[in-house]
């Protein structure tokens, strides 16, 4: 019955890294989108950079509170949200049967 106890105090920490995986990589789509048609796109991403850094940091030394199972928790959460939001972020596949368009040249 301990470990059951153990494994459901680990919950919030998973929760808490899939939220700051969330965060962390839902702001990097964000910030490639906003930033590749920018006037200053390094200005972009270095900001995000460091907000989405210091949220991160923040969020693993807040959650772990010193003990190195709910930092484990926290990051698989976080590795976890990586995956799910390249998978929502990933760009339609076109259909393989659909004829190549043609390079554009210019004159």
């Amino acid at each position: 019955m301990m470990i059951m106890n153990e494994t459901v105090s680990l919950a919030p920490a998973l929760a808490a890294g899939v939220l700051l995986g969330a965060i962390f990589f839902g702001g990097l789509w964000w910030t490639v989108q906003k930033g590749v048609s920018s006037q200053r796109p390094a200005l972009w991403f270095f900001g995000s950079l460091l907000l989405r850094m210091s949220i991160a940091l923040a969020g693993f030394y807040f959650v772990s509170g010193g003990h190195w199972e709910r930092m484990a928790a926290c990051l698989l959460g976080f590795v976890t949200a990586r995956f799910v939001v390249k998978r929502l972020t990933r760009p339609l596949v076109e259909s393989h049967n659909a004829p190549e368009k043609e390079a554009c040249h210019a004159p």
